[in-house]
C-alpha cells in the first residue's frame, strides 16, 4: 500500500513498513515542513494513506472538507509499536482506508469513519 507518513510518526517505522512490502514516504525526510494541508494535498495526489499522531488532519478532511486517500491516526501508541501497530490496522482495514477512511487506533478501541 502506498503510504505517507506525518513527521510526527517514528522514523524506524519507515523501514519496517517498507520491508513489509509498504511504498512509504516520510514527511520527516523532507528539507522542510510544508504544513498540514499542503501534506494532505500531496497524500491525496500520491494517493497515499496518511498515517500520523495528529488530529488536525482529520479536522482538514471532516470539517473543511479537504480531499484525502485515507487517514489512519495513531492516538497513544508508543514510538516502537508504531510500524507494527499501522501494518494490523492496514491488514484488517486497508480496503476502508483506500476507500478514504478515517481511522483512529487508539490503546483501547479502533474507530472508523467511512467517508
Amino acid at each position: 500500500m502506498k503510504l505517507l507518513l506525518d513527521t510526527c510518526v517514528w522514523g524506524g517505522a519507515v523501514q519496517r513498513l517498507r520491508e513489509w512490502g509498504h511504498d512509504v514516504v516520510w514527511s520527516g525526510d523532507w528539507d522542510t515542513d510544508p504544513g498540514d494541508q499542503e501534506i494532505l494535498r500531496i497524500a491525496h495526489q500520491e494517493g497515499r494513506v496518511l498515517i500520523t499522531l495528529d488530529k488536525d488532519f482529520g479536522e482538514l478532511a471532516i470539517v473543511f472538507r479537504y480531499p484525502h486517500a485515507g487517514i489512519l491516526r495513531l492516538a497513544g501508541i508508543p514510538s516502537r509499536q508504531q510500524a507494527y501497530s499501522v501494518q494490523s490496522v492496514l491488514e484488517g482495514y486497508g480496503g476502508a482506508l483506500g476507500q478514504g477512511a478515517i481511522v483512529t487506533l487508539d490503546q483501547d478501541r479502533l474507530r472508523i469513519r467511512n467517508e
